[in-house]
C-alpha cells in the first residue's frame, strides 16, 4: 500500500465533502493527529482505523485501498451532454476519475442567454476559461470580464461567478475546473433589452 497515495485519496475525499480534519476525526472516532498523519503519508493506519476513516467519509473501505487506474479512456460517444432550458449546452469532455475533482467542459450559449449565477466553491477550487468563439460575459465576485474568441481567464472559484452571452451571436467556451465540493446550478435565463449590458 502506497501511504502517500492513500493519504492523498483520503484528503481528496474529505475535501469533496467540505470536511475539516476535526470533522472527519469526530465522525470517524479517530484522533485529529492520526487523521493528519495518515493524510500526510507519515503513518500506516491499522485496518480498524482505516475502516473508521472510510465510514467517516461515507465510502467503502475498498475505495480507500483501490490504487485506481493509470489511464481512463472516454470515447466521444460516452461524453455527458446536458441541455439546459434556454438553449445552453454543456458537454463534459473529461473522463471521471475517482478521487480527482477535475472537469473539462465545453459550453455553448445561444444569443442573449445567461447560464446563471453560481455560489462559491470551497477554498482551493480553481477554474480556467477559454473562449472558442463569440463573446462571453463572465462575472467573478464584484468583477466583470468580457472575453472574446481566443481570450482566457483564470479565477479562484471560491467566489460567486456567472456566465452569460449578451450578444446576438452564439458563444462557445471551455472550462477546466478543479472543484473541492459540488454546487447547485442556478436556473438559465435570457437577457432582456432592459438589463444592463444587453
Amino acid at each position: 500500500m502506497d501511504l502517500g497515495e492513500l493519504g492523498k485519496r483520503i484528503q481528496a475525499l474529505r475535501g469533496e465533502r467540505g470536511m475539516t480534519l476535526q470533522d472527519l476525526a469526530s465522525t470517524a472516532s479517530v484522533s485529529v493527529s492520526m487523521v493528519s498523519s495518515v493524510e500526510r503519508g507519515q503513518k500506516a493506519p491499522t485496518v480498524v482505523v482505516l475502516a473508521r476513516i472510510a465510514e467517516g467519509l461515507g465510502v467503502p473501505l475498498t475505495e480507500l485501498l483501490d490504487q485506481g487506474p493509470r489511464t481512463v479512456l472516454r470515447r466521444a460517444a460516452e461524453q455527458d451532454v446536458v441541455d439546459e432550458p434556454g438553449g445552453w449546452r454543456r458537454v463534459v469532455l473529461s473522463p471521471v476519475v475517482p478521487g480527482v475533482n477535475f472537469e473539462w467542459i465545453r459550453s455553448s450559449l445561444p444569443p442573449h442567454c445567461a447560464a446563471g449565477e453560481y455560489p462559491a466553491y470551497a477554498p482551493g477550487s480553481h477554474e480556467f476559461v477559454v473562449v472558442e468563439s463569440g463573446s462571453l460575459h463572465l462575472g467573478v465576485g464584484t468583477e466583470v470580464y468580457d472575453l472574446e474568441a481566443g481570450d482566457s481567464l483564470y479565477f479562484s472559484a471560491d467566489a460567486v461567478h456567472s456566465y452569460a452571452n449578451i450578444t446576438g451571436q452564439p458563444c462557445h467556451y471551455y472550462i477546466a475546473a478543479l472543484i473541492m465540493r459540488p454546487r447547485h446550478a442556478a436556473p438559465v435565463r435570457r437577457w432582456s433589452a432592459a438589463e444592463p449590458g444587453a
